[in-house]
């Protein structure tokens, strides 16, 4: 077996932003050398990366050069270029996860396509190569409001998301290629993350329920164990595990889906590493998320995913109104509650809804864990100077 600790063994990382951080955290308990790229200076990891490179991850000749210099190349960000990684792949440097995976998840369509090609349940779905062809289903009824358009390519965090009630909330919207989804009136958006390492060893961690910021369209707070039945529960987690054998993904795969009103489970969309819906795991499970990563991409023993008590996480993000240099009001209020532990990921400059931080409150009564987790969305603020 190759020796990873404290060896001449160097691990990639494309991304440098707060995902890269809390692998970081990991990769520095086992002194396992690590190299990452990011396009910023300010990126989070920087501080606590072996070796920081400047490059565009989509820039082919930035990424193909950095991947040349490591023996395991990974992501914290979906939005890499994908030729380079074919290409180190050719060339014998193990990605994970593949460039194959990589290329059917970074775009919506081609990703709602392969759910219907395997036969895994999701929402009708329409592709459009233009924003206007959408406009003309509409007028001979080959569409009807209300629906969700997704941007192809490039979403995050709420952004390349809307619902479309009428024409006018189309006004604005990026031209290019799109879908429009059936709107699911759902009872739960739930997420179940999959780990499964290079021979092929597979662990779920346990179904978490989100609840979303009705504006932003981000995740405000993750809970678990979902308050949901067993019999849900396992249903979920089987589709996650049936998506996960679709991919023949390495690393983690975070399978987003809807609870429909008659319980049946829809799957969203995936994201192919560590995600903000297993941030909890750091605090209330036996091995986190950005631990069980870094074991799945090395093939090392999965660790246990069960929780060791239950958790809710808590986004922080910037408010309303202030942009700037980042200041974190009551943040002393909320480290003097029981079972609080805040994250900060070092990004100087606030905006609003930038993803800043987040809290994990662990308590073995959920509900009171949630109740602590409403106090400290409205003690914390994220402001500027």
């Amino acid at each position: 077996m190759t020796n990873y600790f404290s060896s001449k063994f160097k691990l990639g990382i494309l991304g440098g932003g707060q995902l890269g951080k809390m692998l970081l955290y990991n990769t520095r308990k086992f002194d396992i050398y690590t190299s990452v790229l990011d396009a910023s200076e300010e990126a989070p990891c920087k501080i606590a990366s072996n070796e920081f490179h400047l490059g565009d991850l989509m820039d082919y000749d930035a990424v193909y050069n950095f991947g040349k210099q490591v023996d395991v190349l990974t992501i914290e960000i979906e939005n890499v270029n994908v030729d380079a990684l074919e290409k180190l792949e050719k060339e014998g440097v193990k990605v994970y996860p593949s460039a194959k995976t990589l290329r059917t998840i970074q775009n919506k369509a081609k990703q709602k396509l392969f759910y219907r090609d395997h036969n895994i349940p999701t929402s009708d779905f329409t592709r459009f190569a233009y924003i206007s062809e959408i406009e003309d289903s509409l007028e001979n009824g080959g569409l009807e409001f209300p629906f969700v358009w997704k941007a192809a390519q490039f979403g995050y965090d709420g952004n390349g998301v809307k619902v479309v009630r009428n024409l006018s909330d189309l006004e604005g919207l990026p031209k290019g290629e799109c879908i429009a989804e059936e709107l699911i009136p759902f009872k739960n958006e739930l997420a179940v993350i999959v780990a499964r390492s290079v021979s092929g060893e597979t662990k779920t961690y346990p179904v978490v329920e989100m609840e979303f910021h009705p504006e932003a369209n981000q995740v405000e707070y993750v809970i678990c164990p979902a308050r949901i039945s067993n019999e849900v529960a396992k249903k979920a987690e089987a589709v996650a595990l049936k998506v996960s054998k679709a991919f023949n993904h390495v690393g983690l795969l975070a399978v987003e889906m809807f609870q429909t009103k008659d319980d049946q489970i829809l799957v969203n969309e995936v994201a192919p590493r560590p995600h903000n819906s297993g941030h909890q795991t750091i605090e209330a499970s036996y091995t986190s998320q950005f631990e069980q990563h870094i074991r799945a991409i090395l093939n090392l023993p999965l660790g246990r995913t069960d929780g060791k008590v239950g958790g809710v996480m808590v986004n922080l993000v910037g408010a309303e109104g202030y942009s700037g240099n980042v200041v974190y009001k009551n943040i002393e209020n909320i480290m003097n509650m029981e079972g609080v532990t805040p994250h900060i990921y070092g990004k100087k400059q606030t905006r609003p809804f930038r993803k800043m931080g987040h809290v994990t409150i662990v308590n073995e009564d959920l509900n009171e864990a949630r109740r602590v987790a409403e106090e400290v969305k409205k003690s914390i603020k994220v402001i500027s100077e």
